[in-house]
């Protein structure tokens, strides 16, 4: 707003109007900002925890290719085994084969498939043991698979969400910075059309202390040209002296009798020569 105009609404509105107009202004925009202030907030917020969800998911993504590489020790730990075992038992048979054969040819085949029964058993309990450790390891990743892309899928939406809040705390901003601006160019052609009447009135205000002036000046003349008896003056009502009085500035008129407000216009009329 011009510095002129600013300065003339200070000389011709009412303090307590300009008050109510920079509060109703003051309030609006103030509102407008917090409104702005917390959508952006909440924005703000919606990232951080979209933010905090995004790493869980990479941490939960982490620990689902520990467990898998975990299953793939596990698997091939089992196979290992399996294969220890087999080696472990070959030579067992071998050594009872040949203790059979050294006490007899007739013990030799049935130790043997003793031997190779034993042998059977304990890989048959071996390989399930191993195949429920695999099972079990690959059940873990699975479900830790699962969580990570649970969690990168609840990630991706409150990235989208706190996106959403800040496309709309701009509109709002952009929309209250446009109302602001017609509301300014509103009061600035209030302020300059009341500068206008201001002046109007300043204006109307003189010629009536020039017309006021003239008047007195006039009636001051007239009673140079009476007499100073009073006797002039009495030939007038008292409305018309009271009409005299005001013109030659005579305060507290309105309470005084006919005499006394003879004397006060001509005591003012002789002030005036």
């Amino acid at each position: 707003m011009p510095s002129n105009v600013g300065w003339m609404l200070s000389r011709v509105v009412h303090p307590g109007e300009r008050r109510r107009h920079r509060s109703a202004a003051g309030s609006t925009t103030a509102g407008a900002r917090d409104s702005i202030e917390q959508r952006m907030q909440r924005a703000r917020e919606a990232a951080e925890r979209a933010r905090e969800i995004e790493e869980q998911a990479l941490e939960a993504a982490q620990e689902s290719k520990q467990a898998a590489e975990h299953a793939r020790e596990v698997k091939e730990r089992g196979r290992a085994r399996v294969s220890e075992v087999e080696r472990e038992t070959g030579r067992l048979v071998r050594q009872r084969v040949a203790a059979a054969q050294r006490a007899a040819d007739e013990l030799v085949k049935h130790e043997r498939q003793d031997a190779e029964a034993e042998a059977d058993e304990q890989r048959e309990v071996i390989q399930a043991e191993v195949e429920e450790e695999i099972e079990e390891a690959e059940r873990e990743a699975e479900a830790s698979r699962e969580e990570a892309e649970e969690r990168v899928a609840a990630a991706t939406e409150r990235l989208a969400e706190a996106r959403q809040l800040a496309d709309e705390a701009t509109e709002t901003a952009r929309r209250v910075a446009e109302q602001a601006r017609r509301q300014a160019e509103q009061l600035a052609g209030e302020a300059e059309q009341q500068a206008g009447e201001a002046e109007a009135q300043i204006a109307a205000a003189e010629q009536l202390r020039e017309r006021s002036e003239q008047t007195a000046k006039h009636a001051a003349r007239e009673l140079h040209r009476k007499p100073t008896n009073g006797r002039g003056l009495e030939s007038f009502r008292k409305p018309e002296l009271m009409e005299l009085a005001s013109t030659v500035g005579v305060e507290g008129r309105t309470h005084m009798t006919k005499d006394e407000l003879i004397d006060a216009i001509e005591k003012a009329s002789r002030t005036r020569r």
